[in-house]
């Protein structure tokens, strides 16, 4: 199976109304690799070997609570993500579809992780008490992204210049469209908007992620971003500047700053991932260009 090369950037800025950025992300290459100590093979010793690129991890976190603790339990779960994939999460093994509910559980036990690791720093430290994260994660594993989501950030596909909203927000308002009380576009202007009825960090009675699975192709780009982004640019703005951006880095970045142009009342974090054809030789993919920055 030929692998599609994935390469991806984040930008996050403090925008332009709040002293302390609580957002965090994530972008991560996901490959096999092996350190060869001794061999009778022509291999000279302390040579690194690496499989080719078949994986990507990318996430983002938009924390909340009193004083500085919306900045840590947003650190807790990315922090808390990187290392259950690096040290828990058989991933590589999962590249055939019939581990597809194995890799769903994987995904929603490191969520519980998560969980579980904001809130016992809350019990070590009371002045946290209430702190909380919103945490949105696209696993590729090509073709497939899986989304696992909780809180009100999203991750949005684009394809053929039509974007489409992978995530649910968990909100009060959107609970209210669900029910059909009130319009989406009154949902955008309601208080309740930013009121979340799920979250990391809040309990067992708010701990409600979802995940789900998409089939990528060749020349989609993923975003995942949090609703600082969203809560200053519809969704028609955010398509046309995807679809006018040819680099991840400059996709990301054009994001965040057309955020800020619009108001940047709030934390902006966006993290764009390019889906390109393979190379002729897939075991040896360029390495992504990413250049994360703050």
């Amino acid at each position: 199976m030929l692998i599609s090369r994935f390469i991806s950037a984040g930008h996050t800025d403090v925008g332009k109304s709040r002293r302390r950025n609580e957002d965090q992300f994530l972008v991560a290459d996901l490959s096999k690799s092996m350190t060869i100590h001794s061999s009778t093979l022509p291999i000279e010793e302390e040579t690194e070997l690496y499989g080719g690129l078949k994986g990507q991890l990318l996430l983002v976190a938009d924390g909340m609570g009193g004083q500085a603790g919306g900045d840590i339990a947003s650190k807790i779960g990315v922090g808390t993500i990187a290392k259950y994939v690096l040290n828990t999460m058989p991933w590589f093994f999962s590249l055939d579809h019939e581990h597809d509910d194995d890799q769903r559980a994987e995904l929603l036990a490191a969520m519980l992780e998560c969980e579980e690791a904001v809130e016992s720093e809350a019990r070590l430290h009371p002045e946290l008490a209430g702190m909380g994260t919103t945490l949105t994660i696209a696993y590729i594993v090509w073709p497939r992204l899986y989304v696992v989501h909780i809180g009100d950030s999203r991750c949005y596909l684009l394809r053929s210049g039509e974007l489409t909203q992978l995530t649910h927000d968990h909100t009060a308002a959107q609970a209210l469209v669900d029910q059909g009380s009130i319009t989406a576009e009154q949902a955008t202007r309601s208080p309740l908007n930013h009121v979340l009825l799920h979250s990391i960090g809040q309990g067992p009675s708010s701990f409600r992620p979802e995940v789900s699975r998409t089939e990528l192709e060749p020349g989609d780009k993923v975003l995942v971003c949090t609703d600082g982004l969203t809560s200053e640019l519809d969704d028609d703005e955010i398509a046309a500047i995807l679809s006018s951006t040819e680099s991840a880095e400059q996709a990301s970045r054009s994001l965040v700053d057309a955020a800020n142009d619009a108001g940047g009342a709030d934390n902006i974090t966006a993290v764009v991932s390019v889906c390109y054809p393979p190379l002729d030789r897939p075991d040896r993919p360029d390495r992504p260009d990413r250049a994360p920055s703050r």
